[in-house]
């Protein structure tokens, strides 16, 4: 497993606990996203290297750069059909892109002119924004949001078949460190070393509604 790791307790304590944030593994190449599937669709893509087979580009397909958002949405690889969690290094300059293009899932007034814009925006693109309630390791609600990136058309083709620099298999991992979890261990709990993407677009950073981590924290 390439991921880098640390200790969850260490990182809790420098994440901000409110506002809306990216947190995500990257360098200046890549950013690591999450997916779950079900084994045929996850051998498929760990032995090609992109997303084909049963895989379905006629469906809407979410990316979570959020590790622990990725546990609470598959139970920690747990919910049939995500057993298999997929950690899938995304060119950089490709994760910039879909947030460019992103149009949040519900009308936000500071940023559509009106629902009608905002309605003709949504139909026309190909990637969803949605800022959903993060989780604690063993489920609870947080009150800080995660994002999560909704694919389709063109955008879901390109990302599935042509963007990807890597996949690797964190399953294992994944159930493994819910044995933590589960026994109450979260000093023992090792993570995805995560910390706040930089959006340097500000436009797109005000689309977002990304929050500022010094005023919100």
């Amino acid at each position: 497993m390439k991921l880098r790791t640390e200790p969850y307790q260490i990182q809790v304590a420098r994440w901000p606990r409110t506002g809306r944030h990216i947190l995500a593994q990257y360098d200046t190449d890549l950013v690591v996203v999450y997916q779950a599937y079900n084994r045929e669709i996850g051998d498929f893509a760990l032995s090609h290297g992109y997303f084909g087979g049963t895989f379905s580009f006629e469906r809407m397909s979410w990316i979570k750069p959020n590790f622990l958002w990725m546990m609470y949405r598959s139970g920690w690889a747990t919910k049939p059909g995500q057993e298999v969690v997929l950690a899938v290094y995304l060119k950089r300059s490709a994760f910039d892109n879909i947030l460019n293009l992103a149009v949040h899932s519900s009308y936000v007034p500071e940023v559509y002119a009106s629902e009608d814009i905002w309605k003709t925006a949504i139909a026309q693109s190909s990637v969803r924004l949605q800022w959903d309630p993060d989780h604690h390791p063993s489920g609870p609600m947080l009150e800080r949001r995660a994002i999560q990136l909704g694919l389709r058309g063109s955008v879901l083709k390109q990302y599935a078949t042509e963007w990807i620099i890597s996949i690797d298999d964190v399953s294992d991992f994944t159930r493994e460190q819910y044995q933590n979890v589960l026994n109450k261990h979260c000093d023992a709990l090792l993570m995805p070393q995560e910390t706040i993407y930089p959006v340097i677009d500000k436009t797109t950073a005000a689309k977002l509604g990304l929050s500022n981590f010094n005023s919100d924290s």
